[in-house]
């Protein structure tokens, strides 16, 4: 894995917005422990990524130290192969001197190489430095996130019950009238009362009927009475 793409990968799980992720979960519980575990898991593989990647930069700082000191050890060599070639210059003996001074100079060819690798390395190390600090960084933040996760789930999954529990009950509600318990007894005090307006107007018509009755029964008196007293005058009486 690239120290771009390891970068990448924990700017963005450090980033992460671990509520968020709630927002559409059905059962948080399972949404949280299954989030605590992918969320471990990607530690896990960026905690080792970044272990490759300090290693890797451990590697390069060993070779800079090792160039410089080969720079070091070579720019020695060169001075004591020149030193040795004036020695015998200075006695007499040019060839040799010369075999000397030709060591000399391929020292140096050394130290300058060694250098020059020494001061290459040196930016790239500088870059991967910067990358290693903000890899750690981000670490660092991915376990605190994990962290106030594994604290916040009990309260997280109470909350969201308590809140599927409120939603059930005013689900219920809209389907049963709780609030006015006398609507069914209301329904029926009108049912009884259509009952007594029956019995009231079933009344009425007997007791009309029965005044006919009367009524007719006083207007057969009245016609014997004619009749007694209209005899009575025919008889003189």
């Amino acid at each position: 894995m690239s120290k771009q793409t390891v970068l990448g990968r924990v700017t963005q799980l450090a980033r992460a917005n671990i509520h968020a992720l709630l927002d559409q979960a059905e059962d948080p519980q399972k949404m949280i422990d299954q989030l605590i575990r992918d969320y471990t898991a990607h530690i896990g593989e960026a905690q080792e990524a970044v272990s490759v990647t300090i290693g890797n930069l451990r590697m390069l700082e060993q070779d800079h130290r090792e160039d410089v000191d080969a720079a070091a050890e070579w720019g020695r060599k060169a001075l004591a192969a020149s030193r040795k070639a004036d020695e015998l210059r200075a006695a007499g003996d040019a060839p040799e001197a010369d075999t000397f001074d030709n060591l000399a100079r391929v020292a140096l060819e050394r130290q300058l190489q060694a250098e020059r690798e020494a001061k290459d390395a040196e930016p790239v190390i500088a870059a991967q430095n910067e990358v290693v600090g903000k890899l750690t960084s981000g670490l660092e933040q991915m376990k605190r996130k994990l962290s106030e996760l594994q604290s916040r789930r009990d309260q997280l999954v109470a909350r969201s019950r308590t809140a599927q529990a409120q939603n059930q009950m005013l689900d219920a509600a809209k389907n049963v009238d709780v609030l006015d318990p006398t609507s069914d007894l209301g329904r029926f005090e009108e049912k009884v009362r259509r009952e007594e307006a029956r019995a009231l107007g079933r009344q009425e018509l007997a007791a009309s009927s029965l005044d006919a009755q009367f009524e007719r029964l006083d207007a057969l008196g009245d016609t014997a009475e004619v009749e007694a007293r209209l005899t009575a005058l025919k008889s003189g009486a």
